[in-house]
């Protein structure tokens, strides 16, 4: 007679949406974790048999999804929430953002505002978020005190900040801190050059050999504004993505930024190269910078994940509310109400993310043999009833105040709605610091 293997932990639920294989709804299934990770997913009748859990936790009327993957944000913007709002980007950036930054923005900023926006990410079912801000050594710390997954950006812009004082000094910095943090089971990294309009050639030309000898991702904003093209049309003579793909940047492990203002011709040159599109659909309309050609971009077997982009111009990092405008926006721009389906917006949210950031094998579905990152949704609300399809009111009904759970590594980081690891209180209380130092200097009345 076989006995019951002993694991960590049983989750058993409702339903659970492994993403692979697409489309896929396990009905009164259980997760099996232990030391981290996914062992088995099987019928939870079957899995009670079977296994001996050092922790039983059923959860009767809830959808067990991946863990979301947030594929662009400014955490530590967060403490710039409501700053400056209903401003155009480059008027939002130039007379506000920049100079609170200029006048602010230290280790101590970077780290509350990361935590801050790590308890924010993980009350609404994010696991792992790919960051672009200055200090990325505190934004490490930060992250590590959440317990989070995270993808460290390492910032080039080309002009000096409290930071560091020139692009080189940034890539020096950037370098330095992936080599100290390179094995950490929780980060992973990217060279983040700001922008087009913020980068030299020269500077490009050195992120590319470098990600190219260290396989990593590059994670830049690009096209995302009429402005950002005409200026480098003026300047350069090309597009900003015709720049890029003579510099060679174009390739499988460039992750581009709201990529807004494309042609044909540069959706099939993103195809080609397969590049991956970070679609920030909230920031985009705020910002007023234009639709993102997503179906198109789909259409030709563009990898696409979601991002929030900061909450200094979002102004949530709400990973529900960017699959549903995503949807959306895709339909009403088509005119084809069967373009991005649910299925294809929560894959967007998770297993695409996970690719870009060269981590499917780790995280971004739920299989045996991945990470326990793992996010549960409560359907039991009555404005979630009643439910047909969970994939569907994942994406159209649920938000995030629906998620009650949150396992990174198979620890929990949120449970019944509560945080485990970060002290909101305590949050508060920094984030009203922060508040009263940059209103008492900044002034918003241009």
């Amino acid at each position: 007679m076989a006995y019951p293997v002993k694991v960590d932990t049983l989750l058993e639920a409702r339903w659970i949406i492994p993403v692979e294989p697409a489309r896929a709804v396990l009905h009164d299934h259980a997760i099996v974790i232990d030391q981290g990770l996914i062992k088995a997913i099987l019928p939870t009748a079957d899995a009670q048999l079977q296994f001996a859990p050092d922790e039983r936790i059923a959860l009767g009327n809830h959808a067990l999804i991946p863990g979301l993957v947030n594929l662009h944000i400014h955490a530590a913007m967060s403490l710039m929430r409501g700053m400056a709002d209903d401003l155009p980007l480059m008027e939002w950036l130039n007379k506000y953002i920049w100079p609170a930054e200029t006048r602010h923005v230290d280790a101590g900023f970077v780290f509350d505002g990361t935590r801050l926006a790590c308890a924010e990410m993980l009350r609404g079912g994010i696991t792992c978020f790919n960051d672009m801000y200055f200090f990325p050594e505190a934004s490490i710390q930060a992250v590590l005190n959440s317990g989070m997954r995270a993808a460290v950006g390492m910032i080039i812009i080309d002009f000096p900040t409290a930071y560091a004082s020139d692009a080189d000094d940034y890539l020096a910095k950037g370098l330095a801190l992936r080599d100290d943090y390179n094995h950490h089971p929780l980060l992973s990294f990217c060279f983040a050059p700001h922008a087009p309009y913020t980068v030299s050639d020269k500077i490009f030309s050195s992120v590319l050999t470098f990600a190219e000898q260290l396989d990593l991702p590059i994670h830049i904003h690009l096209h995302e504004t009429d402005d950002e093209i005409r200026n480098s049309l003026k300047a350069n003579g090309m597009r900003p993505i015709e720049r890029l793909h003579k510099l060679g940047l174009l390739g499988p492990n460039l992750i581009a930024v709201h990529m807004v203002h494309l042609t044909g011709d540069e959706i099939g040159l993103v195809a080609q190269q397969g590049c991956t599109v970070a679609h920030c659909p909230s920031s985009n309309l705020k910002l007023a910078s234009g639709h993102a050609p997503i179906a198109a971009l789909l259409s030709k077997g563009v990898n696409v994940g979601l991002g929030t982009d900061g909450a200094a111009s979002n102004n949530r990092l709400d990973m529900f509310e960017e699959m549903r405008f995503a949807a959306l926006l895709a339909k009403g721009q088509s005119g084809r109400a069967d373009v991005l389906p649910a299925s294809q917006a929560l894959q967007m949210a998770t297993l695409n993310g996970a690719r870009a950031l060269g981590m499917e094998a780790l995280i971004g579905s739920l299989v045996a043999g991945k990470a326990a990152d793992i996010t549960a949704v409560d359907f039991s609300s009555l404005e979630l009833a009643p439910c047909y399809d969970p994939i569907s009111h994942l994406v159209y009904a649920a938000g995030r105040e629906h998620v009650s759970h949150v396992w990174v590594n198979g620890k929990i980081l949120l449970s019944d709605g509560e945080l485990t690891t970060l002290n909101e209180q305590e949050l508060l209380v920094r984030t009203e610091f922060w508040r009263e130092r940059m209103a008492n200097g900044t002034r918003f009345d241009d």
